[in-house]
């Protein structure tokens, strides 16, 4: 089961497993929104229902430096293929070395773009240059980076979440 957390604002900003909420609830990080009806975690000594959303109790603080990984990559890509412009869903991205590792490229924010695999493999162990391929955009570090990364088909929002799915949070 999972749990939606909200951010001091009610806004949704991820999902998390039951277990981390509950951890959270204990630690004051979070408090409990609502709770799944039907759904109760028990010990010998105590019963509570499980929480279907949780809501942060104070503002997180933002983090200065941005993490490189798949993740954000496909994110400051906007999930889009930087040679033939196609927009995918991550598990249809590849991320590729602009210049190859074996001519000493390095992965790193200015060294590697979201591909699709047919590019990808179009381009293969190659630079654009000598694959006749052109880069949508030169890579770089960003500045920032979109803080809801949640994907959940709304189909599929438990009813508890519904009132909070104010908001398409897909990719």
């Amino acid at each position: 089961m999972q749990t939606l957390v909200l951010d001091v604002g009610y806004q949704p900003v991820r999902r998390v497993p039951w277990e981390t909420a509950i951890v959270w609830v204990l630690e004051q990080v979070v408090e409990v929104i609502d709770e799944y009806p039907d759904r109760y975690i028990r010990t010998p000594g105590w019963s509570v229902r499980m929480p279907s959303i949780v809501r942060f109790v104070r503002a997180l603080p933002r983090k200065k430096a941005i993490k490189f990984s798949r993740l954000n990559i496909y994110t400051r890509d906007r999930f889009t293929c930087q040679y033939c412009g196609v927009q995918s869903l991550a598990e249809d991205l590849t991320f590729d070395h602009v210049v190859p590792r074996s001519a000493g490229g390095r992965t790193a924010w200015d060294n590697i773009v979201t591909a699709c695999v047919p590019c990808n493999s179009t381009k293969a162990n190659r630079t654009p240059q000598q694959a006749s391929m052109t880069l949508l955009r030169k890579p770089a570090k960003p500045r920032y980076l979109p803080t809801v990364t949640v994907k959940m088909d709304g189909r599929h929002v438990p009813q508890e979440w519904r009132p909070y799915w104010n908001v398409t949070l897909d990719r």
